[in-house]
C-alpha cells in the first residue's frame, strides 16, 4: 500500500507553532513513528506553503498512490482548486485535521475539501494521520 502524506501551509512549523494547539512533536519526528507501526505502507512526505505546489503534488500523487491523507491546513478554506485536484484523481483523499477545527474560529468551519474527500478526521492531534491510515488498510 502507498499512502501519499500532504501538508498545507504553516505545518512546517509542527513543534514551534502554537504548541498548545499543535503539540511539540515536529511531523518529521511523528512520520518516523507512523512509518516504524505501519512497516507494509509505504509513506511519500510533502509540506508546502505555496498552494500551486500543493495542487500539483496532489494531482502527481493521485495517479501513483492508494490514497492521500490531505492537511491543507488554511487552503482548506479557501482552496477551490485544490477541491478542484481532489475530484480529478482516482486516489481517494482523507482529510486530516490537527485541532478540532470546529471548535476554533467560524472561518474554519467551512471547507472546500470534505465534499470531494472519501472522508474527514479532525481533533486528534498528530494521531488524526494515524487514523487516517487505518482508514484506508480498513482497520477502523
Amino acid at each position: 500500500m502507498k499512502i501519499a502524506i500532504i501538508n498545507g501551509p504553516n505545518l512546517n512549523l509542527l513543534g514551534k507553532r502554537e504548541t498548545s494547539i499543535y503539540g511539540d512533536n515536529t511531523f518529521e519526528t511523528y512520520l518516523a513513528a507512523l512509518e516504524k507501526e505501519f512497516p507494509s505502507v509505504s509513506f511519500t512526505y510533502f509540506q508546502s506553503n505555496i498552494e500551486g505546489e500543493l495542487i500539483a503534488q496532489v494531482q502527481k500523487d493521485g495517479f501513483e498512490v492508494d490514497g492521500i491523507l490531505l492537511n491543507a491546513a488554511a487552503y482548506t478554506h479557501t482552496s477551490v482548486g485544490l477541491h478542484d485536484a481532489i475530484k480529478s484523481i482516482p486516489a481517494p483523499v482523507v482529510e486530516i485535521h490537527i485541532s478540532n477545527t470546529f471548535a476554533r474560529e467560524d472561518f474554519r468551519h467551512q471547507s472546500y475539501i470534505s465534499g470531494v474527500a472519501k472522508g474527514l478526521i479532525v481533533g486528534f492531534g498528530l494521531d488524526s494521520y494515524r487514523l487516517g491510515v487505518l482508514s484506508f488498510l480498513g482497520e477502523h
